[in-house]
């Protein structure tokens, strides 16, 4: 059986659905059990149990029987680290996780965060799988409020190039992965989506979806944290985004791999496809 934790989030909510599709015994943890409101769409080979990250009981009970791990959460160590120790406690097999570039002498908080969770995984002795992701392109939603009251959108990334990926293509990796696993056991994996692309790309296709101009307007690193935190985001988030920014800015992003295809055998959602599926979002 496999778990999928974060199974309301981006990424664990469509590999619960692709696993249904496919009636694959899963189990779906999730914290807020009314977040789950109903199970259309869901197979009954889909359970859907409550845990929390803080809570190691819950998460012994959720593990329990289960062979296979999709570990995705916003990435917090501790909160990683129970998991990990719970799946060992309860004879988990192997954990496939979803993570992004990690460093442990990163400027930016979240990936020195990531590394010290793949660090635990390592140590722990289970096999693994790690799904190194580009930028999301679910990411751009939050530009949406900006560009709807003022015809465009701040960014301090300049011209630098992403190798964006659809989220429910990183889910169709992950449940790729955790439907064959050994086959995969100590792999690394970078996906991305099928093309490099600036905020300029992006601005270009919205102004094409939508029938008027969107405006790239460039800022400078910390123009653009101060512009996040009067917007309400936390500082240390605002500062850590900031320098995510910054680093795409200088090519940090700029990596293409054929990764999704190999693992799904499908070519992964462009962002023409993606902003098509969505001119909703941003009109």
């Amino acid at each position: 059986m496999i778990l999928v934790t974060g199974a309301t989030g981006t990424v664990g909510s469509e590999a619960v659905r692709l696993l249904s599709a496919s009636h694959q015994p899963t189990r779906a943890l999730v914290r807020d059990p009314s977040r789950v409101a109903h199970r259309d769409g869901l197979t009954d080979e889909i359970e859907i149990v409550t845990g929390d990250f803080g809570r190691p009981d819950t998460l012994d009970t959720a593990l329990d029987g289960i062979d296979t791990v999709i570990l995705v959460s916003p990435a917090v160590p501790g909160q990683e680290i129970a998991v990990i120790d719970s799946a060992v406690r309860q004879g988990v097999s192997h954990i496939v996780k979803i993570t992004s570039k990690a460093s442990a002498d990163s400027p930016v908080d979240r990936r020195r965060g990531q590394a010290r969770i793949e660090a635990h995984l390592e140590a722990a002795g289970l096999a693994y799988t790690l799904l190194r992701s580009n930028a999301y392109l679910q990411n751009l939603f939050a530009l949406a409020p900006m560009i709807q009251q003022t015809q465009g959108f701040t960014m301090s990334a300049g011209e630098g190039q992403i190798g964006m990926i659809d989220a429910r293509d990183v889910a169709a990796a992950a449940t790729a992965v955790a439907t064959a696993p050994d086959a995969h056991a100590g792999h690394t994996y970078w996906l991305t989506g099928p093309d490099l692309i600036t905020y300029t790309d992006i601005a270009k296709q919205l102004s094409a979806a939508l029938g008027h101009e969107v405006e790239y307007r460039r800022i400078r690193p910390d123009e653009h944290r101060a512009v996040m935190i009067r917007a309400g985001v936390p500082d240390a988030v605002a500062t850590s985004n900031a320098q995510a920014f910054e680093l795409i800015a200088e090519g940090d992003a700029a990596w293409l791999t054929s990764d999704v295809a190999t693992l799904t055998g499908t070519a992964p959602r462009s962002l023409h496809t993606f902003i098509t599926e969505h001119t909703a979002a941003f009109a």
